[in-house]
């Protein structure tokens, strides 16, 4: 029987606009799973828990505050955290919370950004944390119609927040789009996406939207905040990390299946984006406690 990834059925019901847990624990055990909802995560005191979200893998410190979107696969693992007991809350709410028609007005429009970048998993400031902390806190003592207003709000300053760090790579997850609000931005992400594999260049890049070079490199950058070889080593990085996470194929086969001609550059390349070898990755990712099927 082939494995598959855990689903979770989470508590939250179509009558209710979210659900809170507050938990005060002593370890993780829930397996790596995704589920159809957005979730905010906050954990205190855990330093030296491992963190997997889509194909990220990472060690939190002692403050962590993550967004979740739909369908990412997510998980908490024990891993290196001595810490005897700590804290977690965890909120998850419904998809359609904000109408999509809703999320497209001008005052939206830093929420409807993050729940986009959502969907490769946001990890937020410490001192962002901190200072949403006591909130985050006393929403486990708000009810009804206040309870809504108050995430409301606290969801529009984490929109507003600095140094948020997306985390899954841009092509790991095909399930959901993300809109760049530019069609010649979102025809080059398609077309990026369909011939990651090739050897793709600038000019033919820019020829598709018919600009220039120079151009086009000013045009993608602004829209994106990255540049166009960025995104396209982001693109061939989020394949080979679903391949290595995924399949049997050797790292050799993988990395020139994901357009990189040369294994040394590959390696330098996923090192430098993931701090850890494509080999170190899929040890880490199957390691027992990280994996779990149904």
């Amino acid at each position: 029987m082939t494995p598959k990834l855990l689903r979770e059925i989470t508590p939250l019901t179509q009558s209710d606009c979210f659900t809170m847990f507050y938990r005060v624990k002593s370890e993780f055990n829930f397996p790596l799973h995704y589920h159809e909802e957005f979730e905010l995560n906050f954990i205190d005191n855990a330093k030296g828990i491992k963190r997997v979200v889509g194909d990220h893998i990472d060690e939190i410190d002692d403050l962590e505050l993550v967004l979740i979107g739909p369908n990412l696969q997510h998980g908490w693992f024990n891993h290196k955290c001595k810490s005897k007991e700590f804290t977690e809350i965890t909120i998850q709410f419904h998809r359609d919370l904000f109408d999509e028609k809703f999320l497209q007005r001008n005052q939206m429009n830093l929420i409807r950004t993050m729940f986009e970048k959502s969907l490769r998993g946001i990890l937020f400031s410490k001192e962002t944390i901190k200072t949403l902390k006591p909130r985050l806190l006393n929403l486990t003592k708000k009810h009804g119609f206040d309870s809504v207003l108050e995430l409301i709000s606290i969801l529009h300053d984490l929109s507003s927040s600095r140094n948020m760090k997306t985390l899954s790579d841009l092509s790991f997850k095909n399930a959901e789009t993300i809109t760049y609000n530019s069609r010649r931005v979102e025809k080059i992400m398609q077309y990026l996406n369909v011939n990651f594999d090739r050897n793709l260049t600038l000019a033919e890049a820019a020829g598709i939207v018919s600009m220039s070079e120079v151009a086009f490199s000013r045009f993608f950058k602004a829209r994106t905040g990255k540049t166009f070889i960025d995104t396209l080593n982001e693109i061939r990085l989020g394949n080979a990390s679903r391949m290595l996470i995924d399949s049997t194929h050797g790292i050799n086969e993988i990395a020139f299946k994901c357009g990189f001609n040369n294994i040394s550059n590959f390696n330098r390349i996923f090192k430098k984006k993931k701090d850890c070898t494509p080999k170190e990755f899929r040890q880490e990712y199957n390691a027992e406690g990280v994996r779990s099927f149904i």
